[in-house]
């Protein structure tokens, strides 16, 4: 908005205006002063320091409402694109105004997601996703990793998460894009093995989480398009 044009008057008017607009710039910056020696009306003058001083004290106590409500933001469980993403896995985006329950699904599945990626990074650890699974999915992971055993995948994989569906207490699913552009598989001689067919794409994604034992774990994955999908 922009401000009002002034309309200065003639004859006596003009100079009270005056002072009323020096005084109401004095008064919220504390950063007038008078002296009675020197100013016999009392009339504050401006101090150049005192008002930057009274700016630094605005700003430093800005910064601290800002740090303070960041520092309550992620105490209450508030979750961020940046705060969900890894050295390796980079999360790029997710929806905004998730509900508590969309929430903590979108939390268990990419701490499954990020789970079973480091399997395939390190070659290692397939134990580590069973409790993040139902058992014919944990079952079929490791049968998948039996088969390939040795092998590891090197590169930065970045996902982003197009929505959260919260069915009921029980079922819910997540839409991904799984931008897997960055990644080189290797067999266990160091050879690169990469298939373009199943690594190296863009692969939009829908994974059903279902609630058990008291953890969201996931119960199918279901791949719905091939570099079509977007990375945000």
């Amino acid at each position: 908005m922009q401000p009002s044009t002034p309309v200065y008057r003639s004859g006596r008017h003009r100079p009270v205006t005056v002072l009323l607009a020096l005084l109401l710039a004095c008064a919220p910056l504390v950063a007038c002063s008078s002296e009675a020696d020197d100013n016999p009306l009392n009339i504050p003058t401006y101090d150049p320091e005192a008002a930057a001083s009274a700016e630094a004290s605005e700003s430093a106590a800005a910064a601290e409402v800002s740090a303070s409500a960041a520092g309550s933001a992620e105490a209450a469980g508030v979750v961020t694109a940046e705060s969900l993403s890894t050295e390796r896995y980079q999360v790029t985006s997710i929806p905004e105004d998730l509900d508590e329950q969309q929430t903590e699904v979108l939390k268990a599945f990419i701490n499954y997601d990020q789970v079973t990626w480091n399997i395939w990074f390190t070659g290692t650890g397939v134990e580590n996703a069973e409790p993040l699974m139902t058992a014919e999915t944990y079952q079929s992971l490791k049968s998948s990793y039996d088969q390939v055993k040795g092998e590891t995948v090197e590169g930065n994989l970045r996902v982003s998460v197009t929505a959260v569906f919260a069915y009921d207490v029980t079922k819910a699913q997540v839409l991904i894009c799984d931008d897997q552009s960055d990644l080189v598989s290797y067999d266990a001689s160091g050879q690169d093995n990469s298939d373009p067919e199943t690594l190296q794409g863009r692969y939009e994604v829908l994974i059903t989480m279902t609630y058990e034992d008291g953890v969201w774990k996931e119960s199918e994955e279901k791949r719905l398009s091939v570099n079509e999908c977007v990375v945000d």
